[in-house]
């Protein structure tokens, strides 16, 4: 077992304790009155004379017992009369300092964005009512809110957005007087695209998004966008999608791994540049960092497979069959520990859903990304202190090595591939590990799959080294590649299959690669029922 750290708790109030000491004697001794005090002690003693501790002179034979009136030296009652004066009779009152105002400081922090220099909110607004007048008593639906939401200079996907905030899914539209209320609001208030959009989008009070918060938004996608038509067929399969992009969403959105995400998290993301590029491009599968449906194919697919049962739930049996049994036992009981899921199944019935499967699977197979090194950190830090220390390291080697073993592989002693890791990583402080230096490190898929994954250890180790620098500088990261090439694998296996039903030719387009796709997806839908 790991030997249990000392309690130093009752020793840290000490250090504690004298600073507030030094702080106290260093305000005493600023005092004017106790300047005084010292200095006609200092004098005293300069002359030979002795100090009690009550501050008056010591009779002795070769002092006087009381000093004389014409004695420069003042008496005890004096020296206390004086101790006891205010400050200011004692030093000439200072001039007061005026204090600066705060215009002459500009404004630096915009939580919901820099106000713009000459922004016409009533041009804008005329310009909305221009618009809403084209229609019938002036309300508008959601199939007409895309020209409105062109009129308010936002990206088209936004109007479900627009139309929901303006009240819109309790009559079925909307009308000009609610939308312009609204958007003037969002105007005074909201002065960046992140702000306007978590302000509309988030739930009354609140300033950040939840994952729920997503859905009306993502379903309008779905529905209207050209490159899901084909999903019109296998409505039962919307939410599926939806879960995923969700979770896509947040898990590259999302840093602080709170749950909610932020104004400021949204600026630093790519997502609404994303979002603005739906309406110019049709293929959805070309925005890969959020909507493409082949990536969301592949990990369906991906769960579809280990989830036997089809109750969209695994347990630790059915994870342990992922990618024939690569991952060691030990990582598997911490996936389900509760240290990267949310779902709360995991912890009371041992069960991982489907939005924490993907979140496992793109951190699987692309363990270069911020998202993922925390996720495999969190799973490796077995005591949470923010280290991984030589015992977590040996703790998961272990099993490593015995796997290797199985299959007649001789493993490294752990203190040789120990050696190896700290080369590799070259952590700040000797022997300690931590998230700081893993991010720094441009190998931390080396280092994570050397102590988990038994299959991608090895293809490390039979690799060229070279190889690994030249494929810095690819345009495709690891979870684009292998998604990529899984999809190819499954729209092959489709294929053959139909031909082998129909004797149908092969596809001919990447449409009709799509919609093969879909259709499987239906089957399995149908299946399921």
């Amino acid at each position: 077992m790991k030997p249990r750290k000392q309690n130093t708790m009752p020793y840290l109030s000490l250090p504690v304790v004298r600073m507030k000491v030094d702080e106290l004697f260093l305000n005493w001794l600023s005092e004017l009155s106790t300047q005084a005090m010292l200095k006609d002690y200092l004098m005293r003693i300069k002359n030979g004379e002795c100090i009690d501790p009550d501050g008056g002179l010591k009779e002795g034979k070769d002092k006087p017992s009381v000093l004389s009136e014409n004695s420069n030296v003042p008496s005890k009652k004096s020296l206390a009369e004086r101790m006891l004066l205010p400050v200011s009779a004692q030093v000439k009152k200072e001039e007061p300092i005026t204090p600066v105002l705060s215009e002459s400081i500009p404004k630096f922090y915009f939580p919901r964005g820099r106000p713009p220099a000459n922004l016409n909110i009533d041009t804008l607004i005329s310009r909305i009512e221009k618009i809403f007048s084209q229609f019938p008593n002036e309300r508008v639906t959601i199939e007409d809110m895309g020209k409105v939401a062109k009129a308010c200079d936002c990206p088209l996907y936004w109007k479900a957005l627009l139309f929901l905030s303006a009240g819109g899914d309790r009559t079925g539209s909307v009308s000009v007087h609610k939308f312009v209320a609204m958007w003037r609001k969002t105007l005074q208030t909201c002065h960046d695209d992140a702000s306007k959009f978590v302000h509309i989008l988030a739930k009354p009070g609140c300033n950040y998004l939840e994952q729920e918060d997503f859905i009306p938004f993502l379903q309008d996608v779905v529905n209207s966008h050209t490159g899901l038509a084909f999903l019109k067929e296998a409505s039962e399969f919307h939410s599926r999608y939806i879960t995923t992009v969700v979770q896509r969403i947040f898990y590259n959105v999302n840093r602080s791994w709170t749950g909610r995400i932020t104004c400021s998290e949204l600026r630093k993301s790519s997502f609404l540049q994303n979002v603005a590029l739906l309406e110019e491009v049709e293929d959805v599968n070309q925005l890969t960092e959020y909507f493409s449906y082949e990536h969301f194919y592949v990990i369906y697919c991906k769960f579809w497979e280990l989830d036997t049962d089809h109750d969209l739930y695994i347990d630790q049996r059915d994870l342990a069959q992922h990618n024939d049994q690569a991952i060691s036992q030990k990582m598997i009981e911490r996936l389900f520990s509760g240290t990267v899921t949310r779902d709360k199944r995991v912890l009371k019935e041992g069960l991982m859903s489907y939005a924490d499967f993907v979140w496992f699977l793109i951190s699987e197979e692309d363990k270069r990304t911020p998202t993922s090194i925390e996720y495999w950190f969190r799973c490796m830090d077995l005591d949470g202190d923010g280290v991984l220390s030589m015992y977590e390291l040996e703790y998961f080697y272990e099993e490593q090595c015995q796997r290797l073993e199985a299959k007649a592989i001789e493993s490294l002693p752990f203190e040789d591939c120990l050696c190896q890791m700290l080369d590799l990583v070259k952590p700040e402080v000797e022997g300690k590990i931590t998230l700081r230096d893993l991010k720094k490190c441009k190998m931390s898929h080396i280092f994570f799959d050397t102590f988990f994954n038994t299959e991608k250890y090895l293809d490390h180790e039979q690799r060229d080294p070279l190889s690994v620098i030249r494929t810095e500088g690819q345009d495709l990261s690891d979870w684009e590649k292998y998604a990529a090439e899984e999809y190819d694998l499954l729209v092959a296996e489709e294929t053959a299959n139909e031909q082998y039903r129909d004797g149908y030719g092969l596809l001919r387009s990447s449409s009709l690669r799509c919609l093969s796709s879909s259709l499987v997806v239906a089957k399995l839908c149908v299946e399921k029922m």
